[in-house]
């Protein structure tokens, strides 16, 4: 600036030009100076209401944009003031040369400006026609459908965008690379400038997937615009009455959770575009950045959390008048008060008034409306008035059912405390002249009767005689039918019919008694017998020796098993039977023996055969599900397990042998090797043994 005035006070000064001497010229400069003169008018707010009023509301919304249009408003009142001053040519400042740097930027930015490229425009023209109307997923819809499950929809809503995201991988994606790969546009292309070209093409098909992502999020998200509640979703809630509280299904959590999982699919979907570069190198596994704006992403969450939030006030207020009315009824103070109510002594008129009390609460839960319905929710409320009406319809039952009908039983009419008397009677006729099944019946059946002689009659005796006293007193007050004289009359004859049944019953007993100990000593002799069956299929084991028929053989001492374990079931009811008849108890030793010897064959068979099913698995199954760790591992626990079987049965077969020889008076030959035939067992042991080396020795290998 400073050289510039220098060179203005040096250069030569031009002669002033001639005032005009027309008036309308000298009205005209006098006009302007008063104009340049004037002060600029301040910038009005009306005019900056009117710019706000064209910017969407959406894009007000959000953290940070108060703020940021606080600066740009500021910053259009600076550019208008700015405007509005008059520059003069003092201020310029032309002591450094511009205009050549510029023109040669200008051309430097002109051969890297690929966005200019003719292809561009036709991807764009693509990208267009098929981005403009088009929608990852349209639930505009949704509320005019019947109410949706959360679950449901966020199905339907993964389903579609997959589909979208799979149609436009298959018709639109090809023709972008088709355009951008041709020989047409990569001859137009410099070699060295196709990276650059490839990444500016990148970045184009990135602006319009976001553009798209960013477009179906918001059209989401306007859903649940309050102005707009004609296009939002409407779900389907339940009130619930489970494990005897009353719930929400889904919960709130569960439905917000749904709704903002519903808006990330989105988000997600069209998230594995390839760039030009990555299809070319297929290897490559390089992507379109069509991630939605941070910023974008949490006005979205925000957005949709307090519209579900204030969506759901009407439910919860809802569910909490039920809360208030009926949460006594779930809470346990009903039980408390019928199970006090139960502890006391009532009148039969406030029993009836309780009761009366919980019907009627059931049929006001019963009229309830069972469906409402809100902006955002459909509520039904069937389930929690059912689970509530039977709650108090079970209070109800509990007071007729325990403590009305104990009442009745103590003050009723004489044809009820007839009934309780007869019901006795005929209970000891039948159980004392019942045959007994089991020597246990029996024993019962012989004390049973003799309580009964002794104390039984006594109190029925007693009891008799009170209705004997109530019936004298109906009589003269009360018609009775011919049913209740005939049952009387029953009950008051039973003391001189009782005695005789008493006979018969000794008799039935006395019968029984010798019936089961005939059963008892067949039992015995039937056990000897399946001892020494048991044994011998036991010694059977040690002949075994056939690898192919492991399954069986596992299945034969199953079988044994089973047959031992039935022996001592066999054994102990032998010993009770034998202690209710006070016989000498019986013991068998043999049992003890058998398990013992074959508890180490059922190891060994199971043994074997899980080793052969493990060795089939992993020869037959898949290579890539073998894991070479812990295949060594269990190889090393197979041979380990097999290796102590063989030393067992080794060292079991030298006893035995030793035993033998102790018997028949021989001696031992000291360090003399003698071939030995090596038992069944020690063979099975000695063949998986090899097995588990060569399997060792072929893994190793791999």
């Amino acid at each position: 600036m400073q050289a510039y005035m220098r060179a203005k006070e040096a250069g030569p000064s031009s002669p002033p030009s001639p005032e005009p001497e027309l008036p309308s010229t000298m009205n005209y400069l006098f006009l302007k100076e008063c104009v340049e003169q004037s002060p600029v008018a301040p910038f009005q707010q009306q005019w900056l209401d009117a710019m706000l009023a064209r910017v969407p509301h959406r894009l007000r919304q959000g953290p940070g944009r108060q703020e940021l249009l606080e600066d740009i408003c500021k910053e259009v009142s600076e550019t208008y003031l700015r405007v509005m001053t008059k520059h003069r040519g003092e201020i310029l400042d032309f002591s450094c040369p511009w205009h050549d740097s510029f023109v040669q930027s200008r051309k430097e930015m002109q051969k890297n400006l690929h966005i200019l490229h003719p292809v561009m425009k036709n991807v764009l023209d693509i990208c267009y026609s098929t981005f403009s109307h088009l929608l990852l997923i349209d639930l505009s819809d949704c509320r005019y459908c019947r109410p949706v499950d959360c679950e449901s929809l966020k199905n339907k809503v993964a389903v579609e965008c997959k589909r979208v995201e799979d149609r436009l991988m298959k018709s639109w994606f090809p023709k972008v690379i088709h355009l951008l790969t041709s020989k047409d546009t990569v001859q137009k292309v410099k070699p060295k400038k196709l990276d650059s070209f490839y990444n500016c093409a990148s970045m184009l098909l990135s602006n319009q997937l976001k553009a798209l992502v960013e477009r179906s999020v918001v059209a989401f998200v306007s859903l649940f615009d309050p102005l707009n509640i004609s296009k939002l979703p409407l779900f389907k809630m339940d009130l619930i009455f489970d494990d005897e509280k009353m719930d929400f299904y889904p919960n709130f959590r569960d439905l917000e959770e749904a709704v903002l999982e519903i808006a990330n699919l989105i988000s997600n979907t069209m998230q594995r575009v390839q760039t030009v570069q990555a299809w070319l190198a297929e290897g490559n596994i390089s992507v379109v950045d069509a991630k939605l704006p941070d910023h974008v992403q949490m006005w979205a969450q925000t957005t949709l959390r307090n519209a579900v939030r204030i969506n759901l006030d009407g439910p919860a207020k809802h569910f909490q008048s039920y809360v208030d009315s009926y949460d006594w009824l779930v809470d346990g103070t009903a039980q408390s008060q019928v199970e006090t109510l139960m502890e006391e002594e009532h009148s039969f008129d406030e029993y009836t008034k309780v009761m009366e009390r919980f019907r009627a609460l059931s049929q006001e839960i019963s009229g309830l409306p069972s469906l409402i319905h809100f902006d955002m929710v459909q509520l039904d409320c069937e389930e929690l008035k059912q689970g509530l009406a039977n709650k108090a319809n079970t209070l109800s039952e509990i007071i007729v059912g325990n403590c009305f009908c104990q009442y009745i039983r103590n003050i009723s009419p004489q044809n009820e405390h007839s009934i309780i008397i007869y019901s006795p009677f005929y209970g000891i006729r039948d159980r004392a002249l019942k045959v007994p099944e089991t020597t246990e019946d029996m024993m019962e059946m012989i004390t049973y009767t003799g309580q009964v002689k002794t104390k039984g009659i006594e109190e029925l005796n007693n009891r008799i005689t009170e209705a004997q006293h109530r019936m004298n007193y109906l009589m003269d007050v009360h018609i009775f039918d011919a049913e209740h004289l005939e049952l009387n009359a029953t009950v008051l004859l039973w003391p001189q019919n009782i005695y005789p049944i008493f006979d018969q019953s000794d008799e039935v007993m006395e019968e029984a008694k010798q019936k089961g100990q005939q059963e008892l000593q067949v039992r015995r002799e039937k056990l000897l017998l399946e001892l020494e069956k048991v044994g011998r299929r036991m010694e059977e084991f040690a002949q075994c020796s056939e690898l192919d028929m492991m399954q069986q053989y596992a299945s034969d001492v199953r079988t044994v098993q089973k047959r031992i374990q039935d022996t001592e079931e066999s054994i102990v009811f032998i010993n009770k039977e034998e202690a209710l008849y006070k016989w000498d108890q019986t013991s068998y030793p043999e049992v003890e023996v058998i398990k013992e010897s074959i508890e180490p064959y059922q190891k060994l068979f199971n043994l074997v055969l899980k080793w052969q099913r493990t060795r089939k698995r992993w020869m037959d199954g898949s290579f890539l599900d073998l894991n070479g760790e812990s295949i060594e591992l269990e190889v090393e626990e197979y041979f380990r397990e097999i290796y102590k079987m063989q030393k067992f049965f080794q060292q079991k077969q030298n006893k035995a042998e030793q035993e033998k020889e102790k018997i028949a008076g021989l001696k031992s030959k000291p360090k003399e090797e003698e071939d030995k035939q090596e038992s069944a067992t020690i063979l099975i042991c000695t063949s998986v043994v090899e097995q588990v080396k060569e399997f060792k020795v072929v893994f190793t290998s791999y």
